[in-house]
């Protein structure tokens, strides 16, 4: 297995023994400024536009069953995309940038790191109801029933700052110790004060945190912390790029709904086989290694 080498400056980002158990007891962490470099990120938001533009580098396996905005779509509406990094060089660029892989791994207290997914995701400004642009508390992990480890974290990246008004992630301190996440998908679900109270009267301490950041910063999140996206109320549209890791152990297992049927994502759709039938998630092609410490 490849190594991967971090540059000095770079290893001046890498979080410390004591961000890490706070990453550990919180459930979040976020970079010191200027952690992801300001050329890169001007090469990413290029990158973005041409793929908004439709074009791209690379051809996906499939074209459905995953979120993929078109311009048919119209331009006041959020734009998700998924796999754009598979699509688009100078966003892989970003997935690949050795210092996102290394502290997530830190974080998870692990050896390797592959990516499992992605999203491309700009939020208009404001046009009609400020819920619009909300995002609702979700956890990744209810997302990701066929993946085996709990060793899961994503990566969010901003490419400019984030204020307050202009649809930070926010978290649910602590949420990721919580039982019963199974099922957290209220993605689409714009009132977070109903949600909030939900847990609340499940006896669940609810701590709500903005990570509002500046260009250059990015953040984590573990697979079971509950999170979500206040509206963007800026006069700006907020442009990020999520990453989903995976550590070297995930692989894939069945999964199902209460009623029996068989639960599948579009990762397994993206991949190779094992000889077994089942998706193979440690394929280089779909699910590139990020950062590895060589063992």
């Amino acid at each position: 297995m490849t190594e991967y080498v971090l540059t000095e400056e770079q290893k001046a980002f890498l979080p410390t023994e004591e961000e890490i158990v706070q990453f550990e007891q919180k459930g979040y962490y976020v970079s010191r400024p200027g952690a992801l470099p300001d050329d890169l990120i001007e090469r990413a938001i290029a990158g973005a536009h041409r793929f908004y533009a439709g074009d791209r580098d690379a051809k996906l396996p499939v074209e459905t069953g995953f979120s993929n905005w078109t311009p048919a779509e119209g331009d006041h509406v959020p734009r998700n995309n998924e796999f754009v990094s598979l699509q688009k060089k100078e966003l892989m660029d970003v997935a690949k940038y050795p210092l996102i892989g290394a502290i997530g791994a830190r974080l998870l207290r692990i050896k390797s790191l592959r990516l499992l997914d992605d999203q491309l995701i700009c939020k208009p400004p404001m046009v009609g109801s400020p819920s619009d642009t909300i995002t609702g508390w979700h956890a990744d992990g209810a997302y990701w029933a066929t993946c085996s480890s709990d060793s899961l974290i994503t990566a969010w990246a901003p490419f400019h700052d984030v204020p307050i008004e202009r649809s930070p992630l926010v978290v649910m301190e602590g949420s990721h110790r919580w039982s019963g996440l199974e099922h957290t998908r209220f993605f689409n679900n714009k009132n977070l004060g109903e949600i909030e109270e939900r847990f609340r009267s499940q006896g669940c301490e609810v701590k709500v945190v903005p990570l509002v950041m500046k260009r250059g910063q990015f953040s984590f999140h573990h697979r079971w912390t509950v999170h979500a996206s206040f509206p963007n109320i800026s006069s700006q549209p907020r442009l990020s790029f999520a990453m989903h890791l995976q550590d070297g152990d995930n692989r894939y297992r069945p999964a199902f709904r209460p009623d029996g049927r068989e639960i599948h994502i579009a990762d397994e759709m993206m991949c190779r086989k094992q000889p077994n039938g089942d998706p193979d998630f440690t394929d280089p092609a779909a699910f590139p290694l990020l950062w590895s410490e060589g063992y």
